[in-house]
């Protein structure tokens, strides 16, 4: 701390006067220091004590703006150092993003405490200079020699610009100070009207601020304002106007002070600059474009339209860990500036949100041909080769495109819109661009509800089981049911599997839905067996692959069968050909152990996953599912329909010889079940046996079996 202490003393002593001695003035800073380290690790967080500080720097009188401009740089570029050993031990919260936005804000801070300070010193100079003034030409109407001295000395010798005006406007006496300010002479000066002194680009509503002054609407005006020099150079001042009324209140005339504040207005440039803008490119940052998007909605009319172009390299994460950030960042810049050249000419906003992503606002002409224009000609721009160093990068981009009416939408809208789109593009491919779509997005946010919506609907009892008869077709028997979950969705009503099924697999709540589908199929199938003995009716419950790569799945089959009594060899879980597989290519280890359990396995939908054949002698599965296309086609009577029988019975030959059995699925006809039968196929399922029923239909139908059973045998 001393150290930086001392070189901040000797860095201010270099850039202007010191009023106090050496060892003083290092005292004062070392204070100064340790109060901003202990702000740069305070927690919570608070930039207040920098503003203390730059209070601080002026009330010692050090007021030069090179002083204000080392300590700001050297709090970014020394401080930070010398504070970062005491936040990088274990107990340190933080990152280095947020300790660069705690320097930004000290930073910040600092500046304005000083800025601040230094005005409300100006300002009460300004006050007592013009105290003194009034005073002197009081004393002048009583003792006019001793009063026009006192005058003198204090109108001419300010070191502040001093004018005197009429109520209209002419130009009646200034100082030295003045003169020497705008570089004109004092009879130049008279001969002017204060009209002639504003400047073309003054805020809007100053003139009429004056002209309500001299109105006697107020009796005094504070701006800070732009003026011409005679030389054609301009200047910031910090201006003060007071009005001098007559003895009945009449105005009389004004008396403006003016102070140089050039060097401090170029420094609040500098930082709100770096505040709006990248460091990197230069572009504008996503504070600025947001700045300015939310000002055409304020200003826009309902129907004025407004476009977004947001882009996002494709592979730069790549670029970056092969060839270095350095050369990252060269690319960044390369793109930027292309971005920006390429819509130079129509006025278009280009900014970097961060990272490898733009944005162009297109504020006019902003139709959906115009932008999706635009979208082209940014694929085409970014696509050109960039040549950095020694290498040679092709680059290409996403992006998403999105236009509208002001009054059909809002900055958030546009922004997440814009985003969502972006996204698509990514998912599609990359090197594209994708227009908003609000139908696609109403789809997905629909599917985000229903995955919100799905763990609270298991927990409310939502969800329930129809099941479907597996027959055998050499007797008709029942020999299994399939158990097929239904969602009874309090809004949308009943949904089938295939409504939720995969988002549950996409969310992993697929491990909690399947744990209880399967329990719940347990105990329906032990109370079958148990009043049914006879009958051994298998069930067969779907196992998603996210459910088969669970290391638990063993435990969990385990567990249902010992709390429901359920004999192994009565279920059967059913596996597509991609879940069986593991990602080496080899069946996951959970089938022998589910196998040794004693549970049945089999493949569900043969036929339209890998369908490779010679993996089947390496699995312990008991029985194939024929997919439904295959079934389908053996109804019709044309060529296909003859060569998809020709694939069953093939099928159905080659599950014999490995031991296994054979289910048809999906059998609509009579047709299909008789020449499925005469194929040797051991069962099927489908509506032209029953469709997916509750419970109780399953527990009727075996009812009925049973008293059929027991007639033929009476």
């Amino acid at each position: 701390m001393e150290l930086y202490a001392r070189r901040w003393a000797m860095a201010l002593a270099g850039r202007g006067f010191v009023p106090t001695s050496a060892a003083e003035h290092q005292r004062l800073l070392l204070g100064q220091t340790e109060q901003l380290a202990r702000a740069m690790l305070a927690e919570p967080f608070t930039a207040q004590p920098a503003y203390d500080v730059g209070r601080a720097l002026v009330d010692a009188q050090l007021t030069e703006p090179e002083m204000l401009d080392w300590s700001v740089r050297a709090l970014g570029d020394q401080f930070r150092a010398l504070v970062a050993p005491a936040s990088a031990g274990p107990e340190a919260s933080g990152s280095e993003p947020e300790a660069s936005a705690r320097v930004a804000a000290l930073q910040g801070a600092l500046a304005a405490g000083f800025a601040r300070a230094l005005r409300e010193q100006t300002l009460t100079q300004q006050e007592r200079i013009a105290r003194s003034v009034w005073e002197a030409r009081d004393r002048v109407e009583r003792a006019l020699r001793d009063s026009e001295a006192r005058f003198r000395a204090v109108f001419v010798d300010a070191a502040i610009g001093i004018g005197i005006a009429d109520i209209d406007g002419r130009i009646l006496d200034v100082n030295r100070a003045f003169t020497e300010l705008l570089g004109y002479s004092a009879a130049e000066l008279r001969e002017m009207n204060v009209a002639a002194l504003f400047h073309p680009d003054d805020a809007a509503g100053m003139w009429e601020l004056y002209q309500e002054l001299i109105e006697g609407k107020h009796d005094t005006v504070r701006v800070e304002k732009r003026y011409h020099r005679k030389d054609g150079s301009a200047i910031w001042t910090d201006l003060a106007v007071s009005l001098i009324r007559h003895d009945d209140g009449r105005p009389r005339f004004t008396v403006a002070m003016v102070e140089d504040v050039t060097e401090r207005h170029r420094l609040q440039q500098r930082l709100r600059h770096q505040a709006s803008h990248d460091p990197l490119t230069g572009l504008p940052n996503r504070t600025l474009f947001l700045d300015r998007l939310g000002e055409l909605f304020a200003g826009g009319e309902p129907d004025d339209r407004v476009g977004i172009c947001f882009l996002d390299l494709d592979g730069f994460k790549a670029v970056n860990d092969s060839l270095g950030h350095a050369l990252g960042d060269n690319l960044l810049v390369t793109v930027a500036r292309r971005l920006a050249d390429s819509v130079a000419g129509q006025g278009y906003l280009v900014a970097r949100m961060g990272g490898d992503e733009f944005m162009i606002l297109l504020d006019h002409d902003a139709g959906c041909r115009a932008v999706k224009a635009m979208g082209d000609r940014i694929l085409a721009t970014v696509a050109e080769p960039v040549q950095i160093g020694e290498h040679r990068l092709a680059v290409t981009a996403s992006i998403g495109l999105v236009s509208g009416p002001l009054g059909t939408t809002s900055v958030a809208e546009l922004m997440k819109a814009a985003d969502v789109t972006l996204h698509w593009a990514k998912a599609e491919g990359r090197d594209r661009w994708v227009s908003y779509d609000p139908a696609r997005r109403a789809r997905e946010q629909a599917r985000s509800a229903l995955v919100a919506a799905m763990s609270v609907g298991l927990a409310r009892g939502e969800f329930l089981i129809d099941y479907q008869p597996i027959v055998a077709l050499a007797d008709g028997s029942i020999c299994a049911v399939e158990a097929l979950v239904r969602w009874r969705h309090p809004e949308r009503g009943l949904l089938g599997p295939d409504e939720f099924i995969g988002l549950a697999e996409e969310t992993g709540l697929i491990i909690e839905l399947g744990r209880w589908v399967l329990t719940r199929a347990c105990e329906a199938a032990s109370r079958w067996h148990r009043e049914f003995p006879d009958a051994r009716v298998v069930v067969s419950v779907n196992l998603a692959a996210r459910q088969a790569g669970d290391p638990s799945i063993v435990d969990t089959v385990s567990e249902a069968l010992r709390r429901t009594d359920l004999p192994a060899d009565l279920l059967q879980l059913e596996l597509t050909e991609s879940a069986v597989m593991a990602t080496a290519g080899e069946p996951l280890p959970a089938l022998r152990r589910l196998a040794a359990l004693g549970v049945r396995l089999a493949i569900d939908d043969f036929g339209t996953g890998y369908s490779n054949l010679a993996y089947l002698r390496r699995l312990p599965i008991h029985n194939l599912k024929l997919a439904g296309p295959f079934v389908e086609g053996i109804r019709s009577g044309d060529r296909q329909g003859l060569v998809d029988g020709r694939i069953v019975d093939a099928l159905v030959r080659l599950a014999h010889a490995l031991g296994l059995t054979v289910t048809a699925e999906a059998v609509e006809t009579v047709g299909q079940a008789d020449q499925l039968r005469a194929l040797g196929c051991d069962a099927a399922q489908g509506r032209y046996f029953a469709p997916p029923a509750p419970e109780a239909e399953i527990i009727r139908r075996l009812a009925a079996r049973a008293e059929q059973r027991r007639g033929g045998t009476a």
